[in-house]
């Protein structure tokens, strides 16, 4: 049966959802909304692991092959705390430039007949008409707001600050860099997107951003500043920014969202739109290419009944992203209390930042949990411990922060 669908929002959730549902069916009626010029993206490199290229070979391998093809890889992760630097193995790790990848995804939707239409916006007065509406328009998405008491979308900030920069520096592994100042410390993420050019995520405490004078920097004088905060890493190499029309420097408070449902009538949520994971777990991008695989596999299974799709969809995806959110939530927050990890030595702090999306590490002194993790990968009935008393404690945790909000 051909359906029309429009994806409103060219991120990667937009564009692979309608790379699946041509894929499915060449008569679908697929077109994607975008409101910005085409080639316009913000944002340097994105990340993700092997198991998200495997699923994209098995659902389009030949945009798997050239997003893999476009892809740098590292397998190792180093930290550097002070003048040390540790180095630990790690599972493999891809990045891709965002602009990359999305020309990519473009590209092969143009060739299987997907109607991308660029600079062309649509406001929740005027939706597309469509059998099916995707509002894959982010984490301010109109299409939501216009329904937010049925969506029941809640957004929970953060504590620190952060900016997304760029450098000409190319890390060979996965970088952690943590800087004391007089004002607290402040730390970097980098990440190698390319053959030239890295991601820089920069973070620190509200007060060390403010005692730094980097809430008052324009963009120039604010990178000139962690450019020699971070000399030490980028090696003669200059930090890129991404400055507003003001000159003022892209600073931001994270946000989580969540969404007590994703559907409404023919309109369904995908990617930033539906939820968002703190950019400390690098999942942001594999999550919108799921909801994408889960979206197409829905509308697949139940091509006469949209709502039992979409109803599916919501279900699959809700359960999928519950262990993962977890741990975005406790990664930032190792962050947000570093500074009872910052001061071990330096093999236990980099165990440890291995270890920040676990929900037991919280609960118990850092030394002794390092040890018992230590102990837990000899013995099999530590493991199984740590896995029955982690979700509990999580599960602990999360009632107490519902009822707080009541």
């Amino acid at each position: 049966m051909c359906v029309k669908v429009a994806c409103v929002g060219g991120g990667p959730a937009g564009l692979y959802l309608s790379i699946l549902l041509k894929r499915q069916d060449p008569s679908h009626d697929v077109t994607v909304y975008e409101r910005n010029p085409e080639g316009s993206t913000y944002g340097w490199g994105v990340t993700y692991w092997q198991g998200l290229l495997d699923r994209l070979h098995a659902c389009d391998p030949e945009s798997a092959r050239a997003i893999d093809e476009s892809s740098v890889r590292w397998n190792e992760g180093v930290a550097h705390v002070r003048d040390l630097a540790t180095r630990q193995p790690g599972d493999e790790g891809h990045g891709i430039g965002r602009h990359r990848l999305l020309e990519i995804l473009a590209a092969r939707a143009r060739a299987l007949g997907v109607r991308l239409e660029f600079e062309h916006e649509i406001t929740a007065e005027n939706p597309p008409d469509a059998d099916l509406v995707v509002a894959g328009d982010g984490v301010h998405s109109a299409l939501r707001t216009r329904h937010a008491g049925h969506f029941g979308a809640e957004l929970t900030p953060g504590r620190n600050s952060y900016i997304w920069l760029g450098t000409s520096k190319v890390f060979d592994s996965f970088t952690f860099a943590f800087a004391e100042t007089e004002h607290g410390w402040i730390w970097c993420y980098g990440y190698a997107f390319s053959a030239e050019q890295s991601t820089c995520v920069i973070e620190c405490a509200p007060e060390t951003w403010t005692g730094l004078g980097l809430d008052r920097a324009g963009e120039a004088d604010g990178l000139a500043r962690l450019e020699k905060l971070f000399a030490h890493i980028l090696d003669g190499h200059p930090l890129i920014g991404r400055a507003s029309a003001d000159g003022s420097a892209q600073w931001l408070t994270f946000r989580t969202l969540t969404n007590r449902s994703w559907y409404r009538d023919s309109l369904v949520l995908l990617g930033d739109a539906a939820h968002t994971t703190h950019y400390s777990i690098g999942a942001g991008t594999t999550l919108a290419l799921e909801d994408a695989i889960a979206l197409a596999d829905a509308l697949r299974e139940s091509p006469d009944d949209l709502p039992q799709a979409l109803a599916r969809y919501e279900r699959e995806r809700k359960a999928a992203l519950l262990s993962l959110q977890s741990a975005a939530r406790y990664s930032a927050q190792w962050y947000e209390n570093l500074d009872r990890y910052i001061h071990l030595p330096p093999e236990q702090m980099f165990a440890l930042l291995g270890q920040r999306h676990s929900p037991l590490l919280p609960y118990v002194p850092p030394q002794l949990y390092y040890r018992l993790d230590r102990a837990a990968g000899q013995l099999e009935s530590l493991r199984r411990f740590k896995r029955w008393l982690g979700p509990k404690l999580a599960r602990s945790a999360h009632a107490r922060a519902l009822t707080s909000r009541k």
